[in-house]
């Protein structure tokens, strides 16, 4: 029977060759769509429903832009938590502060790791592996976070308070340099990034990034910032449709490997270095070394590379962006730095004496630690926390979640909660006052959080306590120019990103008292 069909197909084909051609391309493809679909639909988790997506894609062209908003939405209609299909994964999305609470911290183990997406795992982290962020759960993640969270915890962060007052002393050495003491309206990221990079240098491997006109600063800047967009969960279409990934042309993992190979020059670089000082004993005290030198760490050189990695991306991707968003927002509010100026000098009086602060405060300023805040819920910068994929069953509700299941904490969301703030699309710093002990998401919720919140947060207050202190902020664009959008959907110049970042935009660093300032400099730089 099947000779006869064989021969009855052959015969077919040399009968009518065209026709067999394009029967065969249409055959096919739509087998395949069928075969597809069937799969996209078996993988489904039956206990939770969600928006409806298209064959083969799923809900993938439905967030491709602000996809956190877009989840936000959808909430009100299908609830805290329901479910996504991304090609043929299936996702469920947490939008809620309580549902949140319950997924994440009542199944803090169960949730503790990573899932695995192949352009940034496979493609762009090949060599130098993930940061402890994105790593999948394993004893080697066990042994990295224990060995960050000893560099990381407060009585760590105390040591590195000298290193937080040399560089926020110079972002405000180069407030008053490139902005001309208040003559000249500049873009303030090259002074964020160059803050963030050089603590995060110094603390690592013991180095600072003196100037931003240093060519490894735009080398580092540049490639972290390509790399963060490959870590967006909505950015890389072949990480759920597997066919795309057979492009001969494929641009995304051809720009993995590029940024991948440079990142890892200034890798070596960095740890070379850091090895010659270690050998002649020159070294300063820094993390990297730091973990080196304890033999029971017990870490290889690519888990010394993670925790690199880690302190790396950490700030430049988010500390920089919110520092972004908010000096353009504190522009445009006057009465808000007002108020925080006014706090400043009730705790440091005397432009003279207490202009640059106590840089052993410790966020005692309530004001300024409400406005750091408000900054972080109201553009929670990273929106999509990394998502999470479980490691055995648990339920929500009575509903199972199987193990293996990708989770979205939509962070955006549980700062915007409406059950939680009666105004939350407001940005009013005074929320943090009259609820001091509200919940923040901004940082992620259970095993998995932000080891580095503690040192964010320090370095934050600190900046902001003395870039209020020193300078008023005024718009930098000309009268009749369109002032920079500081909505934290509408402003975002890049909605397919991981981090939402801010357009460019000039201000003016205009100085509160400019011969005391002269003076700290003069004395303290």
């Amino acid at each position: 029977m099947i000779t006869f069909a064989y021969d009855i197909l052959v015969q077919t084909i040399g009968d009518h060759p065209v026709l067999s051609i394009v029967s065969a391309l249409l055959l096919i493809p739509s087998t395949y769509l069928i075969f597809a679909e069937l799969v996209r639909q078996r993988r489904r988790i039956t206990a939770f429903s969600g928006p409806r997506g298209w064959p083969i894609v799923g809900n993938l062209p439905h967030i491709r832009y602000n996809a956190a908003e877009q989840y936000r939405i959808w909430s009100k209609k299908h609830g805290d938590v329901y479910q996504i299909m991304l090609g043929d994964v299936p996702v469920l999305v947490v939008n809620s502060a309580k549902a949140a609470k319950t997924i994440f911290g009542h199944n803090s183990q169960a949730l503790s790791s990573r899932p695995v997406f192949y352009t940034f795992h496979k493609v762009l982290s090949n060599t130098a592996g993930t940061t402890i962020g994105t790593s999948p759960y394993s004893d080697s993640l066990k042994r990295r976070r224990k060995g960050a969270a000893s560099a990381l915890n407060k009585p760590a962060i105390a040591t590195y308070i000298p290193h937080l007052d040399i560089e926020t002393r110079a972002f405000i050495s180069e407030g008053l340099e490139y902005g001309e003491y208040g003559a000249k309206a500049i873009d303030p990221m090259p002074m964020i990034q160059r803050l963030s990079l050089s603590l995060a240098l110094t603390l690592n491997w013991g180095i600072r990034m003196g100037s931003r006109d240093d060519p490894l600063f735009h080398e580092i800047t540049e490639v972290e910032e390509a790399i963060s967009k490959f870590r967006s969960t909505t950015g890389n279409l072949q990480d759920y449709v597997p066919l795309l990934r057979l492009n001969p042309f494929n641009g995304s993992s051809a720009t993995a490997r590029e940024v991948r190979d440079r990142r890892d020059v200034y890798l070596k670089k960095l740890n070379n270095d850091l090895d010659e000082r270690m050998e002649a004993g020159t070294q300063t005290p820094c993390i990297q070394a730091n973990v080196i030198m304890d033999k029971e760490a017990q870490l290889n050189k690519e888990e010394l590379t993670s925790i690199s990695l880690t302190m790396l991306s950490g700030g430049l991707d988010t500390i920089t962006t919110l520092v972004q968003w908010s000096i353009a927002l504190l522009a445009q509010r006057p009465e808000v730095q007002d108020k925080a100026h006014e706090a400043i000098r009730q705790m440091f009086p005397g432009d003279e004496i207490g202009i640059m602060c106590d840089v052993e405060d410790d966020q005692k300023c309530e004001y300024v630690a409400a406005l750091v805040k408000e900054c972080l819920r109201y553009y929670t910068v990273l929106r999509l926390v990394l998502p999470r994929a479980s490691i055995r069953d648990i339920s929500y509700e009575g509903k199972l979640i199987p193990a293996g299941t990708t989770i979205f904490l939509n962070a955006w969301a549980c700062n915007m909660d409406p059950e939680i703030w009666q105004d939350p699309e407001v940005f009013r710093p005074e929320r943090w006052l009259e609820h001091p002990e509200a919940s923040l998401f901004t940082y992620g919720i259970g095993y998995r959080m932000c080891a580095g919140s503690l040192l964010a947060n320090r370095e934050l207050y600190l900046t902001f306590m003395r870039m209020l202190s020193c300078f008023k902020l005024l718009p930098g664009w000309k009268e009749g120019e369109k002032a920079v959008d500081v909505h934290p959907v509408r402003g975002s110049i890049d909605p397919t990103c991981l981090v939402t970042m801010c357009r460019p935009y000039k201000v003016v660093f205009q100085p509160r008292n400019t011969e005391a300032l002269r003076v700290m400099m003069k004395e303290k730089l």
